[in-house]
């Protein structure tokens, strides 16, 4: 099918389809393996292993400290790996910087917002850049076949914009753009990478409850329409325990559950790690 055709979601909606030059391919396991980092001394992940089934959401959460953020940044290549691996697309990851990771169809947000300058369109068109194949040159002289792909990627740009519901936006000032909406920029934008792998650090951070919402409703349809694999980083223990289908918990950079939203949340350990109070051990009277 062509590039600007939409399929539908399961509830009707429209969703963007892979571009027209791209063949499926299947969604690759995540697996962390025995994940340990040191700074200084400081350990920041103590033999820490999970893995991310493909086409599922999958949440890393804990107190603040707990190493999630350290975790992060070692599975997208800011960080380097003291022990273990992770491995995804029959590659170690922690062996790869970070363009080379985006390579591996694996894109990621961030918790603070960097996006001020430009329009919607300009940088969702950042994100389709690993994508375009016309060369500096043929692009500078606009070249036939450069002013093609580029009206493709446009295309393609739109269409993940209105999938999320910036349509109307599209060539807006992003600076102008209300502060959950630039946020649903960021993940457009990864989105525009056509990662099989989205990493999304703290989604929600800042938003207002109706934001929230909305923000959670788009990440479930990200799942659902696309296919692809979703790791979050998350505060927002309602929206995890809505949206997510496993939850791996850290504190002090130790694991210390790992299962469905309904089995953590009942684990004494992170009970204990939350609100303060000591795990009881099985077979204790309270």
């Amino acid at each position: 099918m062509s590039s600007n055709t939409a399929a539908t979601t399961r509830d009707g909606a429209a969703s963007p389809e892979p571009q027209e030059d791209t063949e499926p391919k299947p969604v690759p396991t995540l697996v962390v393996d025995a994940l340990t980092v040191r700074f200084s001394g400081l350990v920041a992940l103590d033999n820490v292993s999970f893995t991310v089934a493909p086409g599922t959401i999958h949440a890393l959460i804990g107190p603040n400290g707990a190493g999630k953020s350290t975790c992060f940044n070692v599975v997208s290549g800011v960080y380097r790996a003291t022990a273990g691996a992770v491995r995804y697309a029959g590659k170690d990851l922690t062996r790869l910087a970070p363009h080379r990771i985006a390579r591996l169809a694996v894109a990621r947000t961030f918790q603070n917002i960097v996006l001020t300058h430009g329009t919607v369109a300009d940088n969702l068109m950042l994100g389709r850049h690993s994508l375009t194949r016309a060369g500096f040159t043929s692009t500078a002289l606009r070249l036939p076949q450069a002013v093609r792909e580029q009206r493709r990627h446009r295309e393609r740009a739109a269409e993940i914009a209105d999938f999320l519901g910036l349509g109307p936006a599209f060539d807006k000032p992003v600076g102008s753009l209300a502060y959950g909406d630039r946020k649903r920029v960021e993940m457009a934008r990864a989105l525009c990478m056509e990662p099989k792998l989205l990493l999304l650090d703290e989604p929600v951070a800042g938003m207002h409850p109706t934001e929230r919402v909305a923000m959670a409703e788009t990440i479930a349809k990200v799942r659902d329409a696309l296919g692809i694999s979703i790791l979050i980083v998350e505060h927002d223990m309602g929206l995890i325990m809505r949206i997510a289908d496993s939850v791996t918990v850290l504190d002090f950079g130790r694991l210390i559950a790992d299962g469905t939203p309904e089995r953590v949340q009942r684990d004494p350990a992170v009970i204990s790690a939350y609100l303060g109070t000591p795990a009881q051990d099985e077979g204790t009277q309270p």
